[in-house]
């Protein structure tokens, strides 16, 4: 089972709507962020990762608390 179809089962479980799902990957080909979104998956990374695209990802699991330092 691959990423794709590893989230779409997540999705269809009871609760699976609530968790965030980023693909890290090494696929860096066109159409390949497409896919992930299509699948359920919240956002997508491709390696090699940048910082400022990893934050970016992370920022909305941090909470208020960590926005105000």
């Amino acid at each position: 089972m691959d990423g794709l179809e590893a989230t779409r089962r997540i999705r269809d479980l009871p609760g699976g709507g609530g968790l965030r799902i980023v693909a890290m990957t090494a696929n860096a080909m066109e159409g390949d962020r497409e896919s992930c979104l299509a699948a359920g998956m919240d956002d997508y990374l491709a390696k090699p990762v940048k910082l400022e695209e990893l934050e970016r990802v992370l920022a909305p699991l941090a909470g208020p608390a960590a926005a105000n330092g």
